[in-house]
Formats: C-alpha cells, sequence, structure tokens
C-alpha cells in the first residue's frame, strides 16, 4: 500500500491477512494488560503493533545464501575482507524483547569474492528473526561459509539484551560477546589475532 500525505509517499507492504489477524490479538492483549483500546493514544495501536512486528521479523521471508549468490565474483585474492560495526536489531525468542549491538563479520576468498554490501543484508536477514545471540552468530557464519566457500569466515557479535536490562536481574550495562570461526581462523592464531585486532575486541 502507497500513502501519499503532503507530497511524502510511504512504500508499505504487509501480508494483509496476517496483519489483521495479529492486530486482532493485539487488541485483546491491551485489553488483558488493562487498558482501554478505544482511547485515541490506543485506537490504532493494534494495527500499528502487527505492521511493526511484521517488520521485525521480516527475516522469515528472505533467502540469506541468495543474497550472497546474486553478487558473487572471481577474483584472486587472498588476504582478509573484514566488515566490522554491522548494526543489529533483533528480538530474543525467550520474551520478545530487544537485542541490539553490532557484529564483525570476515572472511578470507578463496578465488571469489561477494559484494560488500551483501554481508550487513545477511546480518540483517537472520537478525530480523526471533533470535538467540549464540545462534545468530552461527548462522551468519553457516550461511557465508556454504555459499562462499572461502579459506575461513570469523563472526563476532556484541549486544545488549533488554530481557536482562528490563526485567529479570535488570542489569542495564551488560554486554554480550559471542563468537564462531571457520578454516584458517580456527587453525592459524596470528589469522584469528588480527581479525581480533581489528575489531578491537578481546576474548578470554
Amino acid at each position: 500500500m502507497d500513502l501519499e500525505q503532503n507530497g511524502y509517499v510511504k512504500l508499505e507492504r504487509y501480508n494483509k491477512e496476517t496483519l489483521q489477524q495479529l492486530a486482532a490479538h493485539y487488541q485483546a492483549i491491551l485489553t488483558l494488560v488493562g487498558e482501554d483500546t478505544e482511547r485515541d493514544g490506543l485506537k490504532d495501536s493494534p494495527m500499528r503493533i502487527a505492521k511493526a512486528m511484521q517488520f521485525f521479523t521480516h527475516g522469515y521471508d528472505l533467502d540469506p545464501c541468495a543474497i550472497l549468490q546474486s553478487a558473487i565474483f572471481k577474483e584472486d585474492y587472498r588476504q582478509m575482507v573484514l566488515v566490522k560495526d554491522i548494526e543489529i536489531y533483533s528480538l530474543c525468542e525467550h520474551h520478545l524483547c530487544p537485542i541490539v549491538g553490532k557484529a564483525h563479520v570476515a572472511y578470507i576468498p578463496n578465488g571469489q569474492i561477494v559484494g560488500l554490501s551483501k554481508i550487513p543484508r545477511v546480518v540483517d536477514c537472520f537478525a530480523r528473526r526471533l533470535q538467540v545471540q549464540e545462534r545468530l552468530t552461527r548462522q551468519i557464519k553457516d550461511c557465508l561459509d556454504r555459499t562462499l566457500h572461502p579459506l575461513g569466515v570469523a563472526v563476532v557479535i556484541e549486544a545488549q539484551h533488554l530481557c536482562m536490562s528490563m526485567r529479570g536481574v535488570q542489569k542495564q550495562n551488560s554486554l554480550t560477546t559471542t563468537s564462531d570461526f571457520t578454516g584458517v581462523f580456527m587453525r592459524d592464531m596470528k589469522t584469528r589475532e588480527e581479525f581480533m585486532h581489528l575489531i578491537g575486541v578481546k576474548l578470554c
């Protein structure tokens, strides 16, 4: 649906049937927590939340391997390729609370490279699903390894989990770091140390 207001065009693409069902459920949830869904501030909230949830989880509709395959090029380059500080916005599958952080992804080509923009797209593809950070780290690594067949892949994710900040132990400044490696990053300590130095992260 394309909405135009005051010369501004907003493009919205949602599954309408799913939206209606989600909105109905969110209206029931708002009522159950004690709210009046007919008051001005909440009249349109069930549909707003439904649209937000479809956006937050649109990674289920994407094929991360196809994203990489759309921009693979032959190139005789065998040094590290690093894309760091990739923003991550995800939802914890246990409480549906936000996971906010950044990913650092590197690979060493083995006769072919991939367009640099595709790596953040792959990260976003997996992040825009209900997640745990450990699985997210592994999925990114496995996708690059399986699709590019590189000499090695390294993935480190640093993230804050709002389920720890807003509820539970309520530790506002805690940061979770996860890592996964294949190939030369696993076997060659110097290569791994170079990667960790470049991203400025220490793994104990």
